[in-house]
């Protein structure tokens, strides 16, 4: 596996998560959030469509753009850990998602690793 690989597996977890919010927002609403948080109108729809489309944006520039290994560092940390957080609170703490919202917390796990393991591969493929 080199880093190319771990860059495009980085940009696969955007641009699917992304890609569901942009398509299907009224049911990304109806899984991730609990009933009593629901609002399903065009507004919920359009803020989650939004999120979709940055993050389908985000993963079209990871997917072309050129890492350095800092890159895969930064962004694997600052790309996850604020959203662990984020994933805590609202699952934990204020009750707001339901069990379906453990997929981006999973998708976060998945930043996380891409970007410590691109950050180990492209410093051993630069230094080679």
């Amino acid at each position: 596996m080199t880093a190319k690989h771990v860059q495009y597996l980085l940009a696969f977890i955007f641009i699917s998560l992304g890609g569901w919010c942009l398509v299907t927002p009224g049911m990304v609403e109806q899984l991730a959030f609990r009933p009593e948080y629901q609002v399903l109108n065009t507004t919920s729809a359009i803020l989650i469509g939004c999120f979709g489309a940055q993050a389908v944006l985000v993963g079209t520039i990871i997917a072309t753009a050129e890492f350095k290994a800092r890159t895969f560092l930064i962004f694997g940390l600052v790309g996850s850990i604020p959203f662990f957080f984020f994933n805590y609170y609202f699952y934990f703490i204020a009750e707001i998602f339901t069990h379906w919202m453990l997929l981006d917390f999973a998708g976060n796990i998945g930043i996380f690793a891409c970007g410590l393991l691109g950050f180990r591969l492209k410093q051993a493929e630069t230094a080679a």
